[in-house]
C-alpha cells in the first residue's frame, strides 16, 4: 500500500475536485438552469414541456430528473463499491462515472429550443449520476492517502481546489455567454450550449491527472474465489456488519443525514428563492452564486483550523448552529441586500461543513483498511437520500402553502434535529473509551 501524505498523490486527488466541480457550478447552479427555463418557456405552452408524451412544469421535470438520479445512485453505489473493494479496482469505477458525467454534459449541447427534450433531459440525469457516482469513489481515497491527523486539512484542500476550479470554468463560460460575437456565435442558444461542451472537456481533461496518479486499490478477495457479484454482496454484508458495531459512526450518520437535508437543499434552491421571492434578476443570481463559491474557500480553511483546536464534533456543532440561525433568517428576508449578507454567511459555513463532514466520517473509520469505498458508500448514500428528502419536503411545503418561505422554515426543523443529534454525539464521544474515535 502506498505511503500516506504523499504531496503528489494528494495534489492529484485534489485535481479531481478541480475537474468535476465545473459540473456543479455551470450545470447545477448557473447557466444550465437559466438556459433550460428560457428554452422551455414559450408564449404558446408557457412553462409546460412534453416528456415522453406526458406534460410537466419545466422546473418540476428537472427536479424529478435530479431526484431520480440521486435515487439511482443511492441504489447502485453500495453494490458497486463493495464489488470495487472486493476486486481492488475502485479507480476504474471512478473513471467510469467520470466518463459518463462528462459525456452527458457534452450531450446537453443538443438540447435546443423547441424540443424534443427527451435526449437532453436524459443527459441531464446521466450527468448527475456521473457526478454523484464518481464522488463516492473519490471520497473513499481520503483515508487511503492521508493519515488520521491530516484528513481535515486534506479534505479542506480538495474542496478549495473544487471551488477555485469551478470559478475559473464559470468565468470562461461567462465570456462566451456574455460576448458571443467575439467567437462568431450568432444564435441566441449557442453560447450556453458551447458552455456545456466546455464543462465536459474540462471535467474529463483534468480528471486524467488523478486517473494516472491515484493508486488503483487493494483487492479484498482473500483466499476466496467468488464471482464478482457474489463477492461484492459478501463484501457489502461484511462492511454493514462492521458499521452496526460502530456506535459513534451510526450516531454521526444520523446527525449528518438531518443537517444535510438542510444544507444540500438550500444550495440547490437558493437561486430559485431569490428569483421567486425577491424578484432578483439573473445577473444578480449569478453574482450571488459566485460570491458563495469564493467565500467557501476561507470557510473550508477556517473549519480545518478550528477542528485542530476544538475538535471535529465541536466545530460541526458550531457550523450547524449557524446554519440553523441563517435558515430562520432567510424566512424573514425581505430585501436583496439582506439576501447578499445571508449568502456570504451561507458560503462560509458551506465550505466548512462540507469539508469537515467528509473528514469527520473518514476519522470514524478503522485506519489502514482496504474496503474504504464500501464504507464511504454509506456516507454518500446518506447524503443522496437527504437530498431526495429535502427536495421533496421543500416542494411539498411550497405546493401546500404557495410560499417558498414556509419551505425554508420546514428545512430549519431538519437543521435543529441535526444539531441536537450532534450534541448527543459529542456527549457520547466523551464517554467512549476508544481514543481514535474521540473527535472533540
Amino acid at each position: 500500500m502506498e505511503a500516506k501524505n504523499n504531496p503528489k498523490t494528494i495534489w492529484a486527488w485534489c485535481m479531481f475536485d478541480w475537474a468535476n466541480q465545473s459540473y456543479n457550478m455551470v450545470i447545477t447552479s448557473t447557466i444550465f438552469p437559466a438556459y433550460y427555463v428560457y428554452i422551455t418557456t414559450t408564449a404558446k405552452n408557457k412553462d409546460i414541456v412534453t416528456f415522453f408524451g406526458h406534460n410537466y412544469v419545466n422546473t418540476v421535470l428537472s427536479n424529478y430528473m435530479l431526484a431520480a438520479s440521486y435515487l439511482i445512485v443511492a441504489a447502485l453505489l453500495p453494490i458497486l463499491t463493495s464489488i470495487a473493494d472486493y476486486r481492488g479496482n475502485k479507480k476504474r469505477y471512478l473513471q467510469l462515472f467520470t466518463w459518463l458525467g462528462a459525456l452527458a454534459c457534452v450531450g446537453l449541447f443538443w438540447l435546443k429550443p423547441g424540443g424534443p427534450y427527451e435526449f437532453g433531459m436524459i443527459c441531464f440525469g446521466l450527468a448527475s449520476i456521473g457526478y454523484c457516482g464518481g464522488f463516492v469513489f473519490y471520497n473513499s481515497y481520503l483515508p487511503q492517502i492521508a493519515s488520521h491527523d491530516k484528513q481535515d486539512s486534506v479534505s479542506a484542500k480538495g474542496f478549495i481546489y473544487g471551488y477555485v476550479g469551478s470559478i475559473v470554468v464559470q468565468i470562461i463560460c461567462f465570456v462566451v455567454v456574455l460576448s458571443p460575437q467575439t467567437f462568431g456565435l450568432k444564435d441566441d442558444d449557442m453560447p450556453a450550449r458551447i458552455s456545456f461542451l466546455i464543462v465536459g472537456a474540462w471535467w474529463l481533461g483534468f480528471s486524467i491527472i488523478p486517473f494516472k496518479m491515484l493508486p488503483m486499490g487493494t483487492p479484498n478477495t482473500g483466499s476466496h474465489k467468488f464471482n464478482v457479484l457474489t463477492g461484492g454482496f459478501k463484501e457489502l454484508a461484511k462492511v454493514f456488519n462492521k458499521v452496526k458495531q460502530m456506535p459513534l459512526l451510526k450516531r454521526y450518520l444520523s446527525a449528518f443525514f438531518f443537517y444535510s437535508v438542510g444544507v444540500q437543499t438550500i444550495m440547490l434552491a437558493a437561486a430559485n428563492f431569490a428569483a421567486k421571492e425577491l424578484k432578483m434578476p439573473e445577473d444578480s443570481l449569478i453574482t450571488i452564486i459566485l460570491v458563495i463559491q469564493v467565500v467557501a474557500v476561507p470557510g473550508a480553511l477556517l473549519a480545518a483550523k478550528s477542528s485542530d483546536k476544538y475538535g471535529n464534533t465541536r466545530t460541526l456543532i458550531g457550523l450547524v448552529a449557524i446554519w440553523t440561525a441563517v435558515c430562520f433568517c432567510v424566512f424573514l428576508i425581505t430585501s436583496s441586500t439582506q439576501f447578499y449578507v445571508a449568502a456570504v454567511v451561507v458560503g462560509i459555513v458551506m465550505g466548512g461543513v462540507q469539508s469537515l463532514s467528509r473528514s469527520t466520517y473518514s476519522k470514524y473509520l478503522p485506519q489502514n483498511i482496504p474496503d474504504t469505498a464500501s464504507f464511504f458508500s454509506f456516507y454518500d448514500v446518506t447524503e443522496k437520500l437527504s437530498i431526495v428528502v429535502g427536495l421533496f419536503c421543500f416542494g411539498f411545503v411550497e405546493a401546500m402553502t404557495h410560499e417558498m418561505r414556509d419551505s425554508t422554515l420546514a428545512l430549519d426543523g431538519f437543521f435543529a434535529v441535526g444539531l441536537i443529534l450532534l450534541i448527543l454525539l459529542f456527549i457520547a464521544e466523551k464517554r467512549h473509551t476508544n481514543p481514535v474515535n474521540k473527535l472533540n
